[in-house]
């Protein structure tokens, strides 16, 4: 995976970390810097202006994660996430070039993933979706690199961490003993929804709105999943999770839907049903009868809260050990959280053209399995 960190840089670095202008050699005249180099993940670099985008960006973005929390927690995750934004960025780094390692090619779920963000804002042809993006001010080839950077490390996590994790039948039995108080529970209905909306339309519109609903309802029926039908026609803010709403006890929802869904039994799905702003199709993906619910109810339940509390520090692991088989070069004054004690240090040096390049190589360790 590692070439040296020198490698593709050699000519543009001379004493320090620093991304010189092209001109004379450093021993003919004193270098121009046009950005300073915070990191090197091997023949990458993490630039100032990179680091300094991420950090301003990042209250904006603990707002849209977290919009219903208290100032204080939003304080503390802003505080959290600038302090570990080199190592996050640093991560990024290493899980792209493990995706490239493993041949991982994510352009077709990205083609799809750009459609799909095109349905949900309602936008005829991609072209649209490129004006709108650019209107945000966002470069277009730079937002679908962020996107294809995001899907190949999702990709590469799913593969070396989740797939390598193993959680059994007893160890869910065992938290289910242990937790049974929060599975003592009112009659519930877990939903999913596709929503189509006819905020703004005319009679005429709404009524072509209305067909595209009995449509997917009929491919519903046909046996179609539901989630992909959410994912790709659903209008409403859930659709990427395949429609997911969460939870429901009696009281909390409008009385319409409410009466709709609580006669349903786990799998089954409501008629299309008209609300003020759209049309609905709503899913029980669970239905929980009051009192303490049976483990075979709650087994999928647990086993992803499990699964959600061995993945970052299985993912952690994962990611020293790419940390291990790389080179990692952080600017003095930056500071890497994750940073492997004794750790490869690469000493800057001017290139010759009489002095051949070498490399530091590490061997490879066969990836841990993570055990439930």
């Amino acid at each position: 995976m590692k070439n040296g960190a020198l490698g593709g840089l050699a000519g543009l670095v001379c004493a320090g970390l620093f991304l010189l202008a092209p001109g004379p050699s450093c021993a003919q005249s004193k270098p121009q810097v046009v950005e300073e180099i915070v990191a090197r993940v091997n023949n990458q670099i993490i630039t100032l202006s990179d680091y300094q985008k991420g950090y301003t960006q990042i209250p904006q973005e603990v707002q849209q994660d977290c919009q219903n929390c208290a100032q204080q927690e939003i304080n503390g995750q802003i505080a959290d996430r600038r302090k570990n934004l080199l190592r996050d960025m640093i991560d990024q780094q290493l899980l792209i070039e493990r995706a490239k390692d493993m041949d991982i090619n994510v352009e077709t779920d990205l083609v799809k993933h750009l459609d799909d963000v095109r349905k949900q804002n309602n936008l005829p042809t991609m072209e649209d979706l490129e004006k709108e993006v650019e209107k945000s001010g966002l470069v277009w080839e730079e937002y679908k690199t962020q996107l294809r950077n995001s899907l190949m490390t999702q990709t590469v996590i799913s593969k070396e961490v989740g797939g390598r994790m193993d959680i059994g039948s007893d160890e869910v039995k065992k938290y289910y003993e242990a937790h049974k108080q929060d599975y003592n529970r009112p009659e519930e209905v877990a939903l999913a929804e596709i929503f189509l909306s006819t905020e703004g339309k005319n009679p005429e519109e709404t009524a072509a709105v209305h067909t595209r609903a009995d449509d997917l309802h009929n491919r519903l029926v046909k046996g179609e999943d539901f989630a992909t039908l959410a994912k790709r026609y659903s209008q409403g803010s859930t659709a990427q999770e395949g429609g997911d709403l969460g939870t429901f006890e009696r009281g909390q929802l409008a009385k319409q839907l409410e009466d709709a869904v609580f006669g349903l039994d786990r799998g089954q799905f409501t008629d299309v049903i008209q609300t003020k702003t759209g049309f609905e199709i709503l899913k029980v993906e669970d239905h929980y009868q009051a009192g303490l619910q049976p483990l075979d109810k709650v087994e999928a339940e647990i086993t992803n809260v499990l699964y959600r509390q061995k993945m970052q520090p299985a993912l952690r692991t994962y990611l020293a050990q790419l940390r291990e088989e790389s080179y990692v070069q952080v600017k003095p004054g930056y500071v890497d959280t994750a940073a492997v004690p004794g750790g490869t240090v690469i000493q800057e040096v001017a290139p010759t053209p009489d002095a051949p390049e070498k490399k530091k190589s590490k061997k490879k360790a066969p990836l841990p399995k993570v055990n439930g």
